[in-house]
């Protein structure tokens, strides 16, 4: 039954607790590594999209294999994902009083290589 096996393509803590919360446990974790970099002029919600594709595509696992992407955004403006107290405090202030999107893709890709997506 190895086209029954799920891959997690994800080293998020969170979304490893958000599966358990709905009784599922990957079979594996295998975190996508890719660039997440934006690409000149691309919109939240395609970035969002395009990251959890390739992130889908760039593990090599039998079966099924999950993957997705977290994008928050100021307007047109992608935030990058903050790493040092000081970035969270620059985002976190250019977020206040202003209105902002959380953009979560969700991919699955098939044994087949068909994916599914949904943001």
């Amino acid at each position: 039954m190895g086209s029954l096996r799920l891959t997690l393509a994800s080293a998020s803590p969170r979304r490893r607790e958000l599966l358990a919360r709905l009784g599922v446990v990957p079979d594996a974790v295998v975190p996508a590594d890719i660039d997440e970099s934006p690409l000149k002029g691309e919109l939240p919600r395609a970035h969002a999209m395009r990251l959890g594709r390739e992130k889908a595509l760039a593990v090599a696992a039998p079966g099924f294999v999950l993957a997705g992407d977290t994008v928050v955004a100021v307007g047109r403006r992608i935030l990058p994902k903050t790493e040092t107290e000081a970035a969270a405090r620059a985002c976190l202030e250019l977020m206040s009083g202003r209105r902002h999107q959380v953009l979560t893709s969700v991919v699955l890709r098939a044994p087949d290589g068909s994916m599914r997506e949904r943001l």
